[in-house]
């Protein structure tokens, strides 16, 4: 059974490997998704899910970086 859990592990960290970044993302994706939702002005949702995204990744590679030294 502990293969199991280590596959699934290794599955895992193909996919998020950062879990502070995807969690943000999932985070920022729904407050735009509700955003969408309240604001009449549902043109500015791209630009601004697109603009929360980049500062995401942004913090993520400065904080990666940081580390790193």
């Amino acid at each position: 059974m502990s293969w199991v859990k280590s596959v699934a592990r290794e599955v895992w960290g193909l996919f998020v490997e950062d879990g502070s970044f995807a969690a943000a993302i999932l985070a920022w994706v729904v407050i735009a998704a509700v955003g969408m939702r309240v604001v009449a002005a549902a043109s500015w949702t791209g630009p601004a899910l697109f603009a929360g995204l980049a500062v995401i990744l942004i913090e993520s590679v400065v904080r990666f970086a940081r580390k790193r030294k």
